[in-house]
């Protein structure tokens, strides 16, 4: 194997978990009949979103790394505040 084909097989790696996210959100919204995104879409975009962000270097382009590196970022601020969220209901149980 080539590092070419190992790239490219990381690329494809990467995408698959990019778009499993989208399979895992429209289960869980069928499943309750409602919109929802589940914690576990933001963890398949971390990771999909950091496999795509190597390969997007491996490739060097920029148009890429800066639309996957953005996405990283907002993606990590979605579980800080999904953690924070979280804390927040836990402490306030206690406190009831």
């Amino acid at each position: 194997m080539t590092g070419e084909q190992l790239w490219l097989g990381i690329g494809f790696v990467g995408q698959a978990l990019f778009s499993g996210r989208f399979l895992v959100q429209w289960i869980a919204s069928e499943m309750r009949r409602e919109s929802i995104v589940p914690l576990a879409f933001w963890w398949f975009s971390i990771a999909g979103g950091t496999t795509l962000f190597a390969y997007a270097l491996w490739r060097e382009d920029p148009v890429f790394i800066a639309g996957q590196g953005l996405g990283l970022v907002i993606y990590l601020r979605n579980l800080v505040l999904i953690g924070r969220r979280r804390r927040e209901d836990a402490r306030g149980k206690v406190a009831a």
